[in-house]
């Protein structure tokens, strides 16, 4: 009976799909899956998620395992999945309401800019933590880590642990889709290429049947403000970049210095005009989490009213794990990786987002070849302060991460020198009981 633990299994949407995908694999009809979570009350509710889905899908053979230790967790495991939080949102929301004080606009902070930064020198240290485990209690155990900010802590798992561990987001292919509905073509008939790094990955081939869509999608988003709209800073990077960049406009507004550093471009870029869905609002997911705690089980209740889809979500995890412990059948999909010469002008250490294929050896980086020049001085800024901050996280440097902040392309379109290592020193005051003492 192979065994799949699920560390941060509270996390409804990616544990529920998860263990839900993993069922339409005629490989995994008996399997165990360990769910462990801190918060006991959540570990309830996911356990009656789990529960509904195995018997729905008809799977009474599997075993469904609830634990509030890591380490029974992991003993034995086959593979892990990681969507853990390190701190409450009350340490969130310190590393975006500071940086508020000093200009700086921040939508998610979850994944770059000065929010990401600290919330990489936050849960570098548990990330590393859940390793020293996998290599204690299931060193052969395929590891898949969905937590944010994914290039950095993968990075640092990549480079500081030795398990065998790539990073997921549903970013390339979530993007893909949508432009394929937009494009009007089945989206099983859409050729692409996407390479970069996580959430700033550039679709550098976009065909159908070997016809360049770009052309076509140029056209809808100049002639369509309706169009435009719908994510007006990807589609403004596009018209002026030549490329479509992979995560979603308000994600993006924080990742460049051309969208948040004034209240006019705020409002004329990152305010909802009939858009999708994170159109760039200020502490978005943070005001969503802080009204979700005030009935933290309310969507756990929500989703088991719900009618139940059987259907298999297009996420990569349970396609991975069968072409790694099921029928082997090779499968391609976006990972998180070191670069090591997979896109030439990016730095061979940087934690890439390029093609990947699993299949039982293991994981093959493909060659992804370069990214256009001026495409690759945007994501190399990006990727060298990325390296930065994990070896300010190892080494425990505080000039390091000034550095890193310095150079964040939000962060010094609004501050000078001092006030951004002011404002780093006041957000570290307030993590210091995550992140120690920093030198």
């Amino acid at each position: 009976m192979l065994k799949f633990a699920f560390i941060g299994a509270g996390s409804l949407q990616f544990t529920s799909s998860c263990v839900r995908d993993l069922l339409t694999f005629p490989a995994f009809e008996e399997c165990e899956f360990a769910l462990m979570d801190i918060n006991e009350s959540n570990l309830k509710s996911i356990t009656r998620v789990v529960e509904r889905i195995v018997s729905e899908m008809g799977k009474t053979r599997c075993k469904i395992t609830p634990t509030m230790s890591r380490a029974d967790a992991l003993k034995g495991a086959d593979a892990v999945l990681c969507t853990v939080f390190n701190g409450d949102i009350d340490i969130w929301e310190h590393e975006i309401l500071i940086p508020k004080k000093y200009g700086i606009d921040i939508n998610i902070g979850d994944t770059r800019s000065v929010s990401g930064i600290f919330r990489a020198l936050r849960n570098i240290p548990l990330m590393l933590d859940i390793c020293r485990d996998i290599e204690k209690y299931c060193p052969n155990a395929v590891f898949l880590n969905y937590t944010n900010p994914m290039a950095m802590l993968c990075g640092a798992m990549q480079k500081h642990a030795s398990v065998e561990v790539t990073g997921l987001c549903h970013s390339v292919q979530g993007t893909a889709k949508m432009l394929a509905g937009w494009l009007n073509v089945p989206y099983d008939e859409l050729d692409y290429l996407c390479l970069g790094v996580n959430h700033q990955a550039f679709y550098t081939k976009l065909s159908h049947k070997g016809k360049d869509l770009y052309p076509e999608l140029r056209r809808l988003i100049t002639e369509s403000e309706e169009m435009f709209n719908k994510e007006q800073v990807r589609n403004e990077m596009f018209l002026k970049l030549g490329y479509y960049v992979t995560e979603s406009s308000g994600h993006n507004s924080e990742y460049n210095q051309w969208f948040r550093k004034r209240p006019d471009l705020i409002e004329k870029y990152c305010t909802d005009k009939n858009s999708n869905w994170n159109p760039g609002e200020f502490a978005m997911s943070l005001t969503g989490r802080t009204e979700r705690r005030k009935n933290p089980q309310k969507q756990y209740d929500e989703w088991m009213e719900k009618e139940f889809n059987h259907t298999k979500s297009e996420e990569y995890a349970a396609d991975i794990f069968n072409a790694r412990l099921g029928d082997g059948k090779p499968f391609i999909f976006n990972g998180n990786v070191l670069n090591n010469g997979s896109i030439p002008n990016l730095p061979s250490d940087a934690c890439v987002e390029v093609p990947v294929v699993a299949d039982r050896m293991g994981f093959k980086t493909t060659i992804a070849g370069p990214l256009p020049d001026h495409i690759a001085i945007l994501v190399n800024t990006t990727a060298r302060i990325e390296s930065l901050v994990i070896d300010a996280a190892m080494k425990k440097s505080r000039e390091m991460v000034y550095h890193a902040v310095y150079m964040d392309p939000l962060s010094s379109a609004v501050c000078s020198m001092d006030e951004i290592k002011n404002m780093c020193d006041e957000i570290f005051e307030k993590n210091t009981d995550f992140l120690g003492d920093y030198k």
